[in-house]
Protein backbone atom coordinates (compact mmCIF):
# COMPACT_ATOMS: atom_id res chain seq x y z
CA UNK A 1 0.00 0.00 0.00
CA UNK A 2 1.75 3.08 -1.03
CA UNK A 3 2.13 5.60 1.80
CA UNK A 4 0.80 9.20 2.34
CA UNK A 5 3.26 10.79 0.49
CA UNK A 6 3.20 8.21 -2.75
CA UNK A 7 -0.96 8.99 -2.83
CA UNK A 8 -0.40 12.78 -3.52
CA UNK A 9 0.48 14.19 -6.61
CA UNK A 10 3.46 16.29 -7.37
CA UNK A 11 3.73 19.78 -8.33
CA UNK A 12 3.68 19.13 -12.17
CA UNK A 13 0.79 16.64 -11.75
CA UNK A 14 -1.01 19.92 -9.98
CA UNK A 15 -0.49 22.69 -12.53
CA UNK A 16 -1.76 19.66 -15.59
CA UNK A 17 -4.68 19.24 -14.20
CA UNK A 18 -5.89 22.97 -14.16
CA UNK A 19 -3.95 22.71 -18.06
CA UNK A 20 -6.04 19.44 -19.04
CA UNK A 21 -9.65 20.82 -17.64
CA UNK A 22 -9.24 23.98 -19.71
CA UNK A 23 -8.88 26.16 -16.44
CA UNK A 24 -5.53 27.38 -17.16
CA UNK A 25 -6.79 31.30 -16.21
CA UNK A 26 -8.24 29.78 -12.66
CA UNK A 27 -4.73 29.50 -10.07
CA UNK A 28 -6.58 27.78 -7.12
CA UNK A 29 -5.23 27.79 -3.49
CA UNK A 30 -6.23 26.80 0.07
CA UNK A 31 -4.93 28.33 3.17
CA UNK A 32 -3.71 25.87 6.48
CA UNK A 33 -3.78 28.14 9.84
CA UNK A 34 -1.84 25.54 11.99
CA UNK A 35 -2.42 25.67 15.66
CA UNK A 36 -3.84 24.83 18.87
CA UNK A 37 -3.60 28.34 20.09
CA UNK A 38 -6.20 29.51 17.23
CA UNK A 39 -8.71 26.54 17.92
CA UNK A 40 -8.88 27.27 21.53
CA UNK A 41 -9.89 30.81 20.82
CA UNK A 42 -6.02 31.74 23.27
CA UNK A 43 -5.23 34.00 19.46
CA UNK A 44 -7.43 35.64 16.96
CA UNK A 45 -6.17 34.57 13.44
CA UNK A 46 -5.28 37.62 11.49
CA UNK A 47 -3.88 35.63 8.74
CA UNK A 48 -6.55 33.98 6.65
CA UNK A 49 -8.21 37.21 5.77
CA UNK A 50 -5.54 38.99 4.61
CA UNK A 51 -4.22 36.07 2.63
CA UNK A 52 -7.71 36.05 0.84
CA UNK A 53 -7.45 39.30 0.54
CA UNK A 54 -3.86 39.60 -1.14
CA UNK A 55 -5.08 36.18 -3.18
CA UNK A 56 -8.13 37.95 -4.92
CA UNK A 57 -5.89 40.92 -5.68
CA UNK A 58 -3.12 38.73 -7.71
CA UNK A 59 -6.13 36.70 -9.01
CA UNK A 60 -5.75 34.03 -6.82
CA UNK A 61 -9.00 31.84 -5.79
CA UNK A 62 -8.83 31.05 -2.46
CA UNK A 63 -10.94 27.86 -2.75
CA UNK A 64 -10.59 26.41 0.63
CA UNK A 65 -9.68 27.46 4.43
CA UNK A 66 -8.66 25.07 7.65
CA UNK A 67 -7.58 25.57 10.98
CA UNK A 68 -6.05 22.37 12.10
CA UNK A 69 -4.65 21.64 15.32
CA UNK A 70 -0.70 20.31 15.85
CA UNK A 71 -1.70 16.78 15.31
CA UNK A 72 0.72 15.32 13.00
CA UNK A 73 -1.65 12.85 11.38
CA UNK A 74 -3.69 15.58 10.67
CA UNK A 75 -1.48 18.15 9.31
CA UNK A 76 0.06 15.10 7.24
CA UNK A 77 -3.29 14.20 5.53
CA UNK A 78 -4.08 17.84 4.59
CA UNK A 79 -1.08 18.55 3.23
CA UNK A 80 -1.57 15.80 1.31
CA UNK A 81 -5.36 16.24 0.22
CA UNK A 82 -4.71 19.87 -0.56
CA UNK A 83 -1.93 20.15 -2.19
CA UNK A 84 -2.67 17.49 -4.82
CA UNK A 85 -6.35 19.90 -5.06
CA UNK A 86 -5.00 22.98 -5.46
CA UNK A 87 -2.19 24.85 -7.58
CA UNK A 88 -1.19 26.27 -3.80
CA UNK A 89 -1.29 25.72 -0.52
CA UNK A 90 -0.33 28.07 2.07
CA UNK A 91 0.30 27.56 5.63
CA UNK A 92 0.87 29.72 8.99
CA UNK A 93 1.92 28.64 12.20
CA UNK A 94 3.99 25.98 14.12
CA UNK A 95 7.77 26.64 12.84
CA UNK A 96 8.74 28.18 15.92
CA UNK A 97 11.69 27.05 18.59
CA UNK A 98 8.80 24.94 21.04
CA UNK A 99 8.09 21.44 21.27
CA UNK A 100 4.08 21.77 19.66
CA UNK A 101 5.60 23.38 16.83
CA UNK A 102 5.51 20.19 14.66
CA UNK A 103 4.74 22.33 11.07
CA UNK A 104 8.17 21.33 9.30
CA UNK A 105 8.44 17.55 10.61
CA UNK A 106 4.81 17.02 8.94
CA UNK A 107 5.61 18.80 5.78
CA UNK A 108 8.52 16.10 5.72
CA UNK A 109 6.22 13.20 6.50
CA UNK A 110 3.78 14.42 3.89
CA UNK A 111 6.65 13.96 1.20
CA UNK A 112 8.26 11.50 2.08
CA UNK A 113 11.49 12.59 2.95
CA UNK A 114 14.31 13.76 5.66
CA UNK A 115 14.47 16.97 7.64
CA UNK A 116 17.48 18.30 8.42
CA UNK A 117 19.28 21.70 9.77
CA UNK A 118 19.90 23.73 6.94
CA UNK A 119 23.08 25.34 7.45
CA UNK A 120 22.09 28.87 5.02
CA UNK A 121 18.61 28.79 7.87
CA UNK A 122 21.49 28.31 10.83
CA UNK A 123 23.41 31.44 9.35
CA UNK A 124 20.65 33.57 8.77
CA UNK A 125 19.64 33.01 12.64
CA UNK A 126 23.41 34.02 13.75
CA UNK A 127 23.26 37.26 11.77
CA UNK A 128 19.70 37.93 13.66
CA UNK A 129 20.37 36.00 17.43
CA UNK A 130 23.83 36.09 19.44
CA UNK A 131 25.85 32.86 18.70
CA UNK A 132 25.62 32.38 22.79
CA UNK A 133 21.98 32.65 22.58
CA UNK A 134 21.40 30.19 19.55
CA UNK A 135 20.45 27.71 21.45
CA UNK A 136 18.79 23.70 20.62
CA UNK A 137 15.33 25.28 20.53
CA UNK A 138 15.98 28.08 18.42
CA UNK A 139 17.96 25.91 16.18
CA UNK A 140 15.18 24.09 15.41
CA UNK A 141 14.03 26.98 13.47
CA UNK A 142 16.48 26.31 11.11
CA UNK A 143 15.34 22.52 10.29
CA UNK A 144 13.65 22.20 6.98
CA UNK A 145 12.81 18.89 4.85
CA UNK A 146 15.26 17.58 2.55
CA UNK A 147 14.88 19.42 -0.61
CA UNK A 148 13.07 22.54 0.41
CA UNK A 149 13.97 26.06 -0.62
CA UNK A 150 13.77 28.87 2.03
CA UNK A 151 11.48 31.48 2.52
CA UNK A 152 13.32 34.80 3.39
CA UNK A 153 12.13 36.34 6.41
CA UNK A 154 13.30 40.14 6.69
CA UNK A 155 11.71 40.89 10.26
CA UNK A 156 13.54 37.39 12.58
CA UNK A 157 15.25 35.82 9.99
CA UNK A 158 14.04 32.11 11.13
CA UNK A 159 13.04 31.10 7.40
CA UNK A 160 9.80 29.88 6.42
CA UNK A 161 10.12 27.33 3.19
CA UNK A 162 8.69 26.10 0.17
CA UNK A 163 8.36 22.41 -0.66
CA UNK A 164 6.83 22.05 -4.55
CA UNK A 165 3.41 24.12 -4.02
CA UNK A 166 3.47 23.68 -0.60
CA UNK A 167 4.23 27.19 1.14
CA UNK A 168 4.87 27.52 4.72
CA UNK A 169 5.35 30.45 7.26
CA UNK A 170 5.23 31.76 10.69
CA UNK A 171 2.15 32.03 12.24
CA UNK A 172 3.17 36.14 13.62
CA UNK A 173 1.07 37.94 11.24
CA UNK A 174 3.71 40.85 10.07
CA UNK A 175 6.26 37.85 9.52
CA UNK A 176 4.01 35.91 7.42
CA UNK A 177 3.12 38.96 5.39
CA UNK A 178 6.83 39.46 4.51
CA UNK A 179 7.55 36.06 4.03
CA UNK A 180 4.38 36.13 1.18
CA UNK A 181 5.56 39.10 -0.33
CA UNK A 182 9.27 38.14 -0.62
CA UNK A 183 8.05 34.85 -2.76
CA UNK A 184 4.69 36.42 -4.63
CA UNK A 185 6.15 37.85 -7.73
CA UNK A 186 6.88 34.25 -8.36
CA UNK A 187 3.33 33.07 -8.06
CA UNK A 188 1.33 32.25 -11.29
CA UNK A 189 -1.68 34.05 -11.57
CA UNK A 190 -5.05 34.06 -13.42
CA UNK A 191 -7.28 37.30 -14.04
CA UNK A 192 -8.03 39.18 -11.59
CA UNK A 193 -11.72 38.88 -9.56
CA UNK A 194 -13.24 41.79 -9.36
CA UNK A 195 -16.22 42.73 -7.60
CA UNK A 196 -19.63 44.86 -6.84
CA UNK A 197 -21.76 45.78 -3.90
CA UNK A 198 -24.99 46.88 -3.56
CA UNK A 199 -27.33 46.98 0.07
CA UNK A 200 -30.20 47.69 0.52
CA UNK A 201 -32.50 47.61 3.66
CA UNK A 202 -34.76 45.07 2.80
CA UNK A 203 -34.65 41.61 4.14
CA UNK A 204 -32.73 38.26 3.04
CA UNK A 205 -36.38 36.85 2.10
CA UNK A 206 -37.98 39.53 0.11
CA UNK A 207 -34.83 39.24 -2.76
CA UNK A 208 -33.73 35.63 -2.32
CA UNK A 209 -36.12 34.80 -4.90
CA UNK A 210 -35.13 37.61 -7.66
CA UNK A 211 -31.28 36.84 -6.55
CA UNK A 212 -31.63 33.41 -7.66
CA UNK A 213 -32.74 34.18 -10.98
CA UNK A 214 -29.98 36.52 -11.44
CA UNK A 215 -27.99 33.93 -10.62
CA UNK A 216 -29.18 31.42 -12.92
CA UNK A 217 -28.62 33.95 -16.32
CA UNK A 218 -25.16 34.26 -15.18
CA UNK A 219 -23.21 31.28 -14.22
CA UNK A 220 -20.08 32.07 -14.30
CA UNK A 221 -20.49 35.13 -11.56
CA UNK A 222 -20.76 34.60 -8.08
CA UNK A 223 -23.32 35.94 -6.14
CA UNK A 224 -23.78 36.33 -2.74
CA UNK A 225 -26.33 37.91 -0.12
CA UNK A 226 -24.84 38.97 3.25
CA UNK A 227 -27.34 40.33 5.67
CA UNK A 228 -26.53 43.22 8.46
CA UNK A 229 -27.85 45.17 11.13
CA UNK A 230 -27.15 48.55 11.37
CA UNK A 231 -28.80 51.01 13.97
CA UNK A 232 -31.81 48.31 14.63
CA UNK A 233 -32.67 47.91 11.15
CA UNK A 234 -32.06 44.76 9.15
CA UNK A 235 -30.58 44.56 5.29
CA UNK A 236 -28.28 42.81 2.98
CA UNK A 237 -25.62 43.20 0.69
CA UNK A 238 -25.47 41.57 -2.49
CA UNK A 239 -22.09 41.27 -3.69
CA UNK A 240 -21.17 39.58 -7.31
CA UNK A 241 -17.88 38.31 -7.84
CA UNK A 242 -16.33 37.79 -11.26
CA UNK A 243 -13.74 38.61 -14.06
CA UNK A 244 -15.77 39.94 -17.00
CA UNK A 245 -15.92 44.29 -15.93
CA UNK A 246 -18.89 44.56 -18.56
CA UNK A 247 -20.76 41.61 -17.10
CA UNK A 248 -20.56 42.78 -13.78
CA UNK A 249 -21.93 46.22 -14.49
CA UNK A 250 -24.93 44.49 -16.04
CA UNK A 251 -26.10 42.33 -13.16
CA UNK A 252 -25.72 45.51 -10.53
CA UNK A 253 -28.23 46.69 -12.94
CA UNK A 254 -30.75 43.95 -12.34
CA UNK A 255 -29.64 43.84 -8.77
CA UNK A 256 -30.82 47.51 -8.38
CA UNK A 257 -34.10 47.06 -10.36
CA UNK A 258 -34.86 44.03 -8.64
CA UNK A 259 -34.56 46.32 -5.09
CA UNK A 260 -36.48 49.01 -6.42
CA UNK A 261 -39.59 46.83 -7.66
CA UNK A 262 -39.37 45.12 -4.05
CA UNK A 263 -40.24 48.92 -2.82
CA UNK A 264 -36.21 49.13 -1.74
CA UNK A 265 -33.97 51.38 -2.42
CA UNK A 266 -30.46 50.58 -3.70
CA UNK A 267 -27.19 51.33 -1.84
CA UNK A 268 -23.60 51.81 -3.86
CA UNK A 269 -22.50 50.31 -0.37
CA UNK A 270 -20.70 47.29 0.87
CA UNK A 271 -22.76 47.33 3.88
CA UNK A 272 -21.77 45.09 7.19
CA UNK A 273 -23.03 44.80 10.58
CA UNK A 274 -20.68 47.35 12.89
CA UNK A 275 -18.74 45.18 15.77
CA UNK A 276 -20.62 47.66 18.55
CA UNK A 277 -24.12 47.22 16.19
CA UNK A 278 -24.08 51.14 16.12
CA UNK A 279 -22.71 53.03 12.88
CA UNK A 280 -22.03 56.61 12.28
CA UNK A 281 -22.52 56.42 8.81
CA UNK A 282 -26.02 54.48 8.28
CA UNK A 283 -28.01 55.05 4.77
Amino acid sequence: MPGRAERALPWPAVYAIHRVMGHQDTITACVLVIGNEVLSGRTRDANLNWLASRCTEMGIRLAEARVIPDVEDVIVDAINECRAKYTYVFTTGGIGPTHDDITAACIAKAFGVEIERRKEAVELLESFIKKENLNEARLKMAEVPVGAELIYNPVSKAPGFRMQNVYVMAGVPSIMRAMFEGYAPSLLTGKQVLSESVACYLPEGAVAHGLSEIQDRYPDVDIGSYPFMRSGNFGCTLVSRGTDADELKQIVSEIKDMIVSLGGEPIDKDLVTPEDEKSPDDY
